[in-house]
C-alpha cells in the first residue's frame, strides 16, 4: 500500500486479498469491492462446502478455495482476516513479516465509516459502540441497540451478534437502504480484536472473563489480552463500562490503565455493591453517576420483578445495558420500558416446554463453563445436559455446583468423556448418542419441579451447524417427546 493511499485512506484500485469465506469474510469483501478495490477471497474449505458464501459474492470478486496460496498473500496491498481465521497461520505471519498490512473485518467497517468513504453524509459520525465479554454479549447488545431505538436514535447493529458489521454498511450505502446514522452497536468477539489497529470504540463495555476459546489461545492471559484490546485507543471523554464483581477483570484493567495517562471514563455495574454506575440493592436496580449526561444520584430504575428476562446473568446483562445506554444518551423511561418488553434471546435460556411440572431451558449458547456456573446459578434443581466440541475448558470448576443442584447429568458429543471424568463421580450420569436420546433421559429422570437445562459447556461443531442449529434441534427433539407422552397418557 503506497504512502498516498493510507493518506486517503481509500481502498480504490487497491489489491486487497480477504481470508476466510464466512460472515465477516464475504461482508469485507462486498463493501470493499463497492469501494474499487481488486479483490480476492480464499478459504482451504472446498468450493462445495462454501457454495451458499460464494453466491452471496459480488460477480467482480475473484474466488479461490481449498487452499491459502502463500503468492496471494505476498502480492497483498492489504489483507482483511476473517475471525475464524488465526493469525498465527503461516500465510498470515509471512506476510507480516515481510510489511504487508493486516487487519480484520471490524477494523475495516471502523475505518470506512471514520474516514468518510462512504457515499453517504454523517453529520456528526455515528458513534460506535462494542460489547464485549465471555458471555452476555448477545444480550447486552441487542438490549442496547433496543434502548437506543426506544429513545429515538437511529442505529445499526452488527458484529459478532449476526450480521457482519461490513454487510450492514454494504447494505446501507450500495444497495438503496441508505440513511442515516446516530449508533453503530457492536457486539465483538476476541477473534475480533485480535485484528484491530486504529478501531475505538466511543463506549466500551466489558461484561466478564472466564476462560473461552483456550483451543485457540496458549493461555488464559493471551485471551485477557484480546478481550482489553478493546480499550486500547481510547482516549479522554470515551466511556468503559466494566463488571466491578469479576476480580480477574478488575485486576487486569487496573494494571493496563495504571501505566496510561489518557483514560477513558469508568463506569461500573455490580450486583453486590454500590457503584459510580449501575447497581442492584434489595430487588431494585438503581443508576448512579455522574458521566452519564443526565446525572443521577442513586436513582430506582426498576425493580427486578420487572424485568422479563430472569436468571443472575440476565440482571448482569440488563445492569450493563443500562450503563451503556444512559451513558450514551438513552432515556430513563426508555431503558425501563425495554426491560419490561424484552423477552430475551433464542437459545439463551430460552423457555421451551413445561410437562407435568419439569421445564426445559434451552440455554444453547452456553458454550464455555463460565456460561454454564451463570445457568445453575439461576436454578435449585436441574437435570443438566453438556457436551460437544472441547474449547479447552477447565469443567471441574463445575464440581461445587453440581453437587449442590444437579440430580442427573446426562453427556454428549466429542467431550463427554472428558466432562465425565472431571465431574461424572458427583452425580448420577448418563451418556446419550443424540439430543433426542439426551431428552428422552432427562424426562426419566426428571421430577416435579425439576429443570431440564440444555448449557453444553462446549462448542456444537462436532455434531451440528452451529449453536443455533443445536438449539433448534433441542427444541424439536423436547416437543416430539413431549407430545408423545401426553399422547400416550
Amino acid at each position: 500500500m503506497t504512502q498516498e493511499m493510507e493518506k486517503r485512506g481509500s481502498f480504490k484500485n487497491m489489491k486487497v486479498l480477504v481470508a476466510g469465506l464466512a460472515r465477516s469474510g464475504t461482508g469485507a469483501a462486498n463493501l470493499l469491492s463497492s469501494l474499487g478495490a481488486n479483490v480476492t477471497i480464499t478459504d482451504k474449505k472446498s468450493g462445495s462446502s462454501l457454495k451458499a458464501s460464494i453466491d452471496r459474492l459480488d460477480p467482480s470478486i475473484k474466488v479461490i478455495t481449498g487452499e491459502n496460496p502463500e503468492y496471494l498473500f505476498m502480492e497483498a496491498d492489504l489483507i482483511v482476516v476473517s475471525p475464524g481465521i488465526p493469525l498465527s497461520i503461516p500465510p498470515i505471519v509471512k506476510a507480516k513479516e515481510e510489511g504487508v498490512p493486516i487487519i480484520g473485518e471490524l477494523e475495516l467497517a471502523y475505518r470506512v465509516i471514520k474516514e468518510g468513504l462512504l457515499p453517504m453524509t454523517y453529520d456528526p459520525l455515528p458513534v460506535f459502540i462494542g460489547i464485549t465479554g465471555t458471555n452476555g454479549k448477545s444480550t447486552t447488545t441487542t438490549l442496547v441497540n433496543l434502548m437506543l431505538g426506544r429513545s429515538g436514535f437511529r442505529t445499526l447493529l452488527g458484529g459478532n451478534i449476526g450480521n457482519a458489521l461490513t454487510e450492514e454498511l454494504t447494505k446501507l450505502s450500495f444497495k438503496g437502504e441508505a440513511r442515516s446514522l446516530d449508533y453503530i452497536v457492536a457486539e465483538i468477539s476476541s477473534f475480533q480484536l485480535e485484528s484491530i489497529d486504529k478501531f475505538r470504540p466511543n463506549a466500551a463495555a466489558i461484561l466478564n472473563i472466564t476462560p473461552d476459546h483456550l483451543d485457540r489461545y496458549r493461555n488464559i492471559e493471551e485471551y485477557i489480552d484480546a478481550k482489553t484490546r478493546i480499550f486500547e485507543n481510547q482516549q479522554a471523554g470515551d466511556f468503559l463500562i466494566l463488571n466491578a464483581d469479576d476480580p480477574v477483570l478488575m485486576e487486569v484493567i487496573n494494571k493496563k490503565l495504571e501505566i496510561r495517562s489518557i483514560r477513558p471514563e469508568i463506569i461500573f455495574f455490580s450486583r453486590k455493591r454500590e457503584v459510580d454506575g449501575v447497581y442492584f440493592k434489595d430487588g431494585m436496580i438503581y443508576a448512579n453517576s455522574t458521566c452519564f449526561p443526565f446525572p443521577t444520584s442513586h436513582l430506582p430504575l426498576l425493580s427486578q420483578d420487572e424485568l422479563r428476562i430472569k436468571g443472575i446473568h440476565n440482571l448482569e446483562n440488563a445492569m450493563a445495558a443500562s450503563a451503556v445506554a444512559l451513558a450514551s444518551g438513552c432515556s430513563y423511561e426508555a431503558v425501563a420500558d425495554v426491560f419490561r418488553d424484552f423477552s430475551g434471546l433464542e437459545h439463551r435460556m430460552e423457555f421451551v416446554e413445561e410437562f407435568n411440572g419439569v421445564r426445559f431451558i434451552n440455554d444453547s449458547k452456553g458454550t464455555n463453563v463460565g456460561a454454564v456456573v451463570k445457568s445453575l446459578e439461576s436454578f435449585n434443581r436441574v437435570v443438566l445436559i453438556m457436551g460437544g466440541l472441547d474449547k479447552g475448558g477447565d469443567f471441574r470448576a463445575l464440581r461445587n455446583l453440581i453437587a449442590g443442584k444437579v440430580s442427573t447429568l446426562i453427556l454428549l458429543g466429542e467431550a463427554k468423556e472428558k466432562i465425565a471424568s472431571a465431574i461424572g463421580d458427583i452425580t448420577e450420569t448418563f451418556f446419550a448418542h443424540d439430543l433426542k436420546e439426551a431428552v428422552s433421559v432427562s424426562l426419566s429422570k426428571a421430577k416435579e419441579g425439576d429443570v431440564v437445562l440444555l448449557s453444553p459447556g462446549c462448542a456444537s461443531f462436532d455434531m451440528f451447524k452451529d449453536f443455533e442449529d443445536r438449539g433448534r434441534k433441542f427444541k424439536e427433539a423436547v416437543r416430539e417427546t413431549v407430545k408423545d407422552k401426553r399422547s400416550s397418557q
